[in-house]
């Protein structure tokens, strides 16, 4: 054998045992039941702040940062036969809360040491101390085809976390929790702090990962169980303990990105038809009501509330799937996938809220999604929640048309009125008695009609609005067939 060879040979294998292998010595046991102890304890004791502001390690500029690579011979279990791998986030630049990784084999877990000897730069960027922490992980599976690890699933930063099914690309993402988004005193960032990932059987299917949430008022206590494929399903089970009231707080909270479509066009010079991650909520309350909401740039913050009792899903969806709806050829918006929420047991009563922040680029994710239970966490009590995500294309059935497209514009008569033409597709034929039902919170709702465009499947419905002196006016469409909604409801909010 060269000389050559066997060196590399022997780095690559010493790669490994630095990732896999090279955590404290003995272990501790864990499961669930630990890992609620744990969070129960922590939450008894006085918040500290994780971040680390001053360290000089963090120090890092954006291409400096982008110039680190975790050594794809390093991976933890890369040289086992396994579904998954795990890759390893370095610290700095803007991901400054130390994140402690545990791998947990038979039920004894043992943290994963920092080394640099895991990362190598062309930037002289790895300036981590020997005491420092990684700053999340990845998690790769073969998702696309069988000889290649593709990464499908990333925790880093605050509570974040994405991932992607198959063909793919990132697009909006989870968060662990929301607290007190869009409030007047601030919103609180709890963040990740601890992993405990479970090693897969071999040829497992799944990954279960566990983690602790820390704010300043509230600790979680997280289990994920993650299944790539076709649609990537991530079962939740998450149980906060307050350390404060918890008054305002958004369960199963997801975060996207709007900028613009055929609704809000005329205000961005773009040579692209539509800019965005998601292009609406879907809803699927406790009635079994599903409710379809376009996503808006406003001019100003908005917040809207849909008031369930337990809600049988809601999520934040990516409709638009082929590459002319936005001619985008490097972002592939098309690609984005939608995230479906689906409650387990019972959440009881509250509302699904929705955040729309005012956006001039596409870099700020300016949408927020989240349920938010009605009654409170006082201090001191615990609340657990169950969910199971779905990142997928489409996530529900085809029982009800789907609204397809949403256009305004000035009406063609009366530049002061506002034109309105919403587009449906269901399966097999259209009903003959189809009739559009439009409702409004202020103004008039003048002409309002339907018809089948000719030579497709769409039916399109359409109105004129005349908001006389309102500022804001809420809208309601439900296509009824024999008394029977034959589409999902559609709402929309207009403002000046």
């Amino acid at each position: 054998m060269r000389v050559g060879r066997f060196v590399g040979l022997w780095c690559a294998a010493w790669l490994v045992v630095a990732a896999a292998g090279a955590q404290e010595r003995g272990g501790e046991p864990f499961d669930r039941n630990v890992l609620l102890e744990r969070a129960a304890e922590i939450a008894k004791k006085p918040y500290q702040d994780p971040i680390r502001r001053n360290a000089p390690e963090l120090k890092l500029s954006y291409d400096q940062y982008r110039s680190i690579r975790f050594r794809n011979d390093a991976a933890i279990w890369n040289n086992e036969n396994r579904t998954f791998t795990v890759d390893l986030f370095y610290p700095g630049f803007i991901f400054n809360v130390p994140v402690n990784i545990n791998l947990v084999v038979a039920k004894m877990a043992r943290r994963v040491r920092f080394s640099n000897d895991l990362f190598e730069s062309d930037a002289n960027a790895l300036v981590a101390g020997p005491d420092s922490a990684y700053s999340g992980f990845r998690v790769r599976a073969p998702l696309n085809r069988p000889d290649f690890m593709d990464e499908f699933l990333v925790f880093q930063g605050a509570s974040y976390f994405r991932a992607v099914a198959r063909g793919q690309l990132y697009g909006l993402s989870a968060r662990g929790l929301a607290v007190r988004t869009a409030r007047a005193e601030g919103e609180e960032f709890p963040a990740w702090t601890d992993f405990w990932i479970e090693r897969p059987p071999e040829k497992a299917d799944r990954i279960t990962i566990h983690a602790i949430l820390q704010s300043r008022s509230v600790v979680g206590a997280y289990t994920f169980v993650a299944r790539p494929g076709n649609e990537t399903v991530i079962d939740v089970d998450a149980t906060l303990f307050a350390r404060s009231d918890l008054t305002y707080f958004g369960i199963a909270p997801l975060t996207s990105m709007f900028l613009f479509d055929s609704s809000n066009r005329a205000r961005f010079d773009d040579y692209r038809n539509a800019v965005h991650d998601s292009d609406g909520l879907q809803v699927l309350n406790g009635n079994g009501e599903r409710i379809w909401r376009p996503l808006a740039n406003p001019a100003a913050l908005q917040i809207s509330a849909f008031i369930d009792e337990n809600p049988k899903g809601f999520g934040l969806l990516q409709r638009k799937r082929n590459f002319e709806d936005f001619q985008d050829a490097e972002a592939l918006y098309n690609r984005r996938p939608s995230l479906w929420v689906e409650p387990k047991g019972q959440w009881g009563r509250g509302h699904v809220e929705l955040v729309e922040i005012p956006s001039d680029r596409e870099i700020h994710d300016n949408i927020v999604a989240y349920w938010q239970p009605e009654a409170p966490i006082k201090a001191g009590q615990k609340a657990s929640f169950a969910y199971r995500l779905r990142f997928t294309a489409e996530p529900l059935d085809a029982s009800l048309a789907r609204v397809v497209a949403t256009r305004s514009g000035a009406a063609l008569q009366n530049q002061d009125q506002r034109s309105f033409v919403i587009d449906y597709r269901g399966r097999g034929p259209i009903p003959q008695d189809l009739k559009p039902e439009v409702w409004s919170s202020g103004g008039a709702v003048l002409n309002a009609r339907g018809h089948v465009l000719p030579g497709t499947d769409i039916y399109r419905a359409s109105f004129e609005l005349d908001p006389g002196r309102e500022d804001t006016v809420e809208l309601r469409l439900v296509l009824t067939s024999n008394g029977k909604p034959w589409g999902e409801t559609w709402l929309y909010r207009w403002s000046q």
